[in-house]
């Protein structure tokens, strides 16, 4: 091999989340020759890019340099990764390098197709259109609700699995909270464009929105998407996927969110899953054991696991990983069982938030004892608020919970 080269008895592929969180839980478990491929050189609690674009919280405050979140005794190989051979069992990085592994986790995070919506990416480029889904547009998102003071305000979100599929309708109820409290929330037609049938799909939680939307009078398209946007026009097509249907709908200020994927690279290996259009890797949704490869795991957004791709499923995900990648390196059975725990936390008001909490048989899974989370409430504002970015960067990251 070239001197370049590098192996590792665990690879894991991204640095984000579910890389941090598993190779911080494989270190607490004594493994010692742990390596994590990750180009970037600052790590975001992206939850937080919600509250940004709705006035709630500074940007600063959701980044922090990768190195303070690296685990202890961990090889970052700061490149990216461009390919896997998964016989071979090697992964080939941007530089030209080649990484080999005993075992792989792969967890690269989830892309962001803005060019899947013709006029997207433009008309991002104009002052109306904003979106929470990067770390650049989040502020311009609170510019421009604070700036309106009457109009149309249109949010979308796409169709397909997409990251904290909660998102687009937080930033509705915020920038909606807003203008109630600016009193020209009567002066603004909210037009919200769901592809889903109903407000969310555990039944007590959609009814809670229900009531949530008529509160604001937010006008909400179901089974449709924004399928067409032009910018300069200000304009956007709805498409109403139960009958067929287009409408033209224009806007004086658009928050969009993008179509999203495995990334590219990872759809073109063997690792992706065949069926499935995103390119997600191909595990078992219990055991997060990928079904053809036994030595690579996978968790996080770019697994093919049907659960709701949120921070809190990465949480219950990666004690079911590690324990199971610690027994196949034993050569025994994988012993835990990951149940499809997701949590949605809603923002429903500047000062509330609905705690959706459920599992693979989208029944309500609550986690916090003595407490009705089934409806808005202060106390769980102030979790989304403090609670969980103290818990994601002083536990999750550190393997502690």
């Amino acid at each position: 091999m070239p001197p370049t080269d590098a192996h590792h008895e665990v690879l894991i592929v991204g640095g984000g989340t579910a890389g941090i969180s598993v190779a911080a839980r494989l270190r607490r478990a004594g493994q010692e020759d742990v390596g994590i491929i990750e180009p970037a050189t600052t790590h975001y609690y992206q939850p937080l890019w919600t509250l940004v674009g709705g006035g709630r919280a500074p940007i600063a405050e959701s980044a922090r340099p990768e190195a303070t979140v690296m685990p202890k005794g961990t090889d970052w190989i700061q490149d990216a990764a461009e390919d896997v051979d998964p016989v071979d069992r090697r992964v080939f990085l941007r530089s030209g390098r080649r990484v080999t592994y005993d075992h792989l986790v792969v967890a690269p995070g989830i892309q962001l197709d803005w060019d899947r919506v013709p006029g997207m990416t433009e008309a991002l480029d104009t002052p109306q259109v904003a979106s929470n889904y990067t770390y650049g547009l989040a502020p311009k998102t609170w510019s421009r609700i604070r700036a309106m003071r009457s109009g149309t305000a249109v949010f979308t979100m796409p169709a397909g699995p997409i990251k904290c599929a909660g998102a687009p309708q937080k930033i509705a109820y915020l920038a909606a909270d807003h203008w109630r409290e600016q009193g020209v929330l009567k002066d603004i037609r909210i037009v919200l464009v769901l592809p889903t049938p109903a407000m969310f799909g555990v039944k007590v939680f959609s009814d809670e929105l229900d009531r949530v939307v008529a509160r604001y009078g937010i006008e909400v398209h179901l089974d449709s998407e924004v399928t067409e946007i032009d910018g300069e026009g200000r304009s956007v097509i709805v498409t109403d996927n139960a009958n067929g249907t287009k409408e033209a709908v224009r806007y004086d200020f658009l928050h969009v969110v993008p179509p999203q994927s495995a990334p590219d690279w990872l759809t073109a290996t063997p690792l992706a899953d065949p069926a499935n259009p995103n390119g997600y890797v191909e595990i078992d949704k219990e055991t997060m054991r990928h079904v053809r490869f036994p030595e690579v795991f996978a968790l996080g957004d770019a697994g093919s696991s049907p659960n709701s791709k949120t921070g809190a499923a990465i949480r219950k995900q990666a004690p079911v990983v590690v324990a199971n990648l610690l027994a196949a390196m034993a050569g025994t059975e994988p012993p835990a069982r990951y149940d499809g725990y997701a949590s949605c936390p809603i923002t429903t008001a500047r000062d509330r938030m609905l705690l959706c909490e459920f599992d693979y048989s989208l029944q309500p899974h609550p986690t916090i004892p003595f407490i009705d989370t089934t409806h808005e409430r202060y106390d769980m504002w102030l979790v989304k608020r403090y609670g969980l970015p103290a818990m994601y960067w002083n536990l999750m990251l550190r393997g502690r919970t």
